[in-house]
C-alpha cells in the first residue's frame, strides 16, 4: 500500500480511537463525580438500618474516591469506635491531624476524637494527654474536663479528680458534689489504711461540706471514732444515719448495734432496729435484727420475729433465713427441710444481689460505685427482691 492510501486509511482509524477515548473519560468522569453521592447515601441508609458493617463499606468507597472529605473521615472513625475497632478509628483521626491543610477548628476536633478513641479503648494516659491540650481550647474545654474527671477517676487520681470537678462546677455551672464527696471519702479510707487518722478526719470533713447528706463519710467517721476509743462519738455518727437515711441502718446495723450493747444500751439498739425494719423494711437489716433478737433473747424470740417479718413483708429471701433458723435447731432431724432450703437457695440467689439504678448492672456485695457505669450513690441498700416487690 503507497502512503496516500495508508494515510486515508489511518485517518479514520484515529479520528475513531479519539473519539472512543473521549467518550469512555467522560463516562469514567462523570461516574467519579456520581459515585461519591450514590455511595455516601447508601452508606447513610445502612447506617439508619443498624447495618453498621455495610455501612463502612460504603464510606470507605465515598473516601477513596474523595480523600479531601473531612466530614466522612469524622463519620468514619465514630463508626469503627463505636464497634470496638479503636486501632482503625486511631488511624483515620491520625490522617486528619497530619493534613497541613486542616484548618485549626478541625484540627481541634480531630484530636478531641483522637482523644476519645484512645479513652474508650483504655489507652488512658494517651487519652488524657490529648485532653490536656484540649482544656485551654474555649469550644473543648467542658469536654475535655468532663474526660479528664472520669480518667483521673478511673485512675484512682482522686486530688486530680477534685480538682477537674471543681472546675467544671466553678465555670460549668455543674454539680459535683456527690462524687466529691466521695473522692474526700477515697482518700480517708487511704490515710485509715496507712494509720493517718488526723488526714482522714480532716478529709471527711471535707468531704461533709462538698455534701452534708453523705452517709459513706458518716460511716467512716463513726469507724474512725471507734478506732481512737471514742464509742460515744462513734455511736453519735451511725446515729446520726438511722435519722437522716434509716433505709442505711442496714450496713452499720452489726457495729451500730454492737457498740451500744458494750454502752449497756442493748435495749435501745434492739428497739431501733426493729422501729427502722418496720418502716424500711430489709432483708439485711432482717438478718442483723434476727441475729442480736436470738443472741439477747434466745432463738425463740428470734424465730418469732423473723416469722411476724415474713408475715408483714413476704418474701423468698426471708422464708430462707427462717428456713435456716429452724434447721440450725435441729440439725440434721429433717433432711427434706434441708433439701427444700437448698432449693430455695438457688432460686434466691439471683435475687440476693444489688443492682445499679442507673444501668441495672448487678454485684453480690453494696458497692458505692458502680462498676459498670461509674455512678456514685447509684446502688440502693436493697436486694433486688425487695425493689421489685416495692416496685
Amino acid at each position: 500500500m503507497d502512503f496516500q492510501a495508508w494515510y486515508f486509511v489511518a485517518l479514520p482509524a484515529l479520528f475513531l480511537a479519539g473519539w472512543i477515548a473521549r467518550g469512555y473519560e467522560a463516562r469514567v468522569r462523570a461516574a467519579d463525580q456520581g459515585g461519591a453521592p450514590t455511595a455516601l447515601f447508601r452508606g447513610l441508609n445502612f447506617l439508619l438500618n443498624d447495618q453498621p458493617d455495610r455501612a463502612i463499606d460504603a464510606f470507605i468507597e465515598v473516601a477513596k474516591l474523595d480523600p479531601e472529605t473531612i466530614e466522612l473521615h469524622y463519620a468514619l472513625g465514630n463508626l469503627f469506635r463505636r464497634r470496638g475497632e479503636f486501632d482503625r478509628a486511631v488511624r483515620v483521626h491520625n490522617y486528619l491531624l497530619g493534613r497541613a491543610d486542616l484548618p485549626t477548628s478541625e484540627r481541634a476536633k480531630a484530636l478531641a476524637e483522637l482523644a476519645q478513641d484512645y479513652l474508650k479503648g483504655g489507652m488512658l494516659d494517651r487519652a488524657e494527654a490529648g485532653f490536656q491540650q484540649l482544656v485551654d481550647d474555649p469550644a473543648h474545654r467542658f469536654d475535655a474536663l468532663r474526660a479528664l474527671l472520669r480518667i483521673h477517676a478511673t485512675g484512682r487520681d482522686w486530688v486530680r479528680a477534685i480538682d477537674a470537678a471543681r472546675q467544671l462546677e466553678r465555670e460549668g455551672g455543674e454539680t459535683h458534689r456527690v462524687a466529691i464527696a466521695h473522692f474526700h471519702c477515697e482518700l480517708a479510707e487511704r490515710a485509715v489504711a496507712v494509720g493517718d487518722l488526723t488526714a482522714a478526719r480532716r478529709l471527711l470533713e471535707e468531704a461533709l461540706v462538698a455534701d452534708r447528706g453523705s452517709v459513706r463519710a458518716s460511716i467512716l467517721a463513726g469507724d474512725i471514732a471507734l478506732r481512737e476509743g471514742d464509742s460515744i462519738a462513734a455511736i453519735e455518727h451511725w446515729l446520726r444515719i438511722a435519722s437522716d437515711a434509716p433505709e442505711y441502718l442496714a450496713l452499720i446495723g452489726e457495729r451500730l448495734s454492737a457498740a451500744l450493747d458494750a454502752a449497756g444500751r442493748r435495749s435501745e439498739a434492739l428497739n431501733l432496729l426493729r422501729r427502722v425494719l418496720l418502716d424500711h423494711p430489709s432483708i439485711d437489716l432482717l438478718d442483723v435484727t434476727v441475729r442480736r433478737t436470738q443472741e439477747w433473747e434466745g432463738n425463740a424470740a428470734g424465730e418469732a420475729m423473723l416469722r411476724e417479718e415474713l408475715h408483714r413483708h413476704p418474701s423468698l429471701l426471708g422464708f430462707e433465713r427462717l428456713l435456716a433458723v429452724r434447721a440450725a435447731s435441729a440439725p440434721g432431724k429433717d433432711p427434706e427441710l434441708e433439701l427444700l432450703r437448698g432449693l430455695i437457695q438457688a432460686q434466691a440467689r439471683n435475687l440476693s444481689r444489688y443492682r445499679c439504678g442507673t444501668c441495672g448492672f448487678r454485684t453480690r456485695s453494696f458497692s458505692w460505685q458502680c462498676p459498670g457505669c461509674l455512678s456514685w450513690d447509684s446502688y440502693p441498700p436493697k436486694r433486688i427482691e425487695e425493689l421489685e416487690t416495692a416496685a
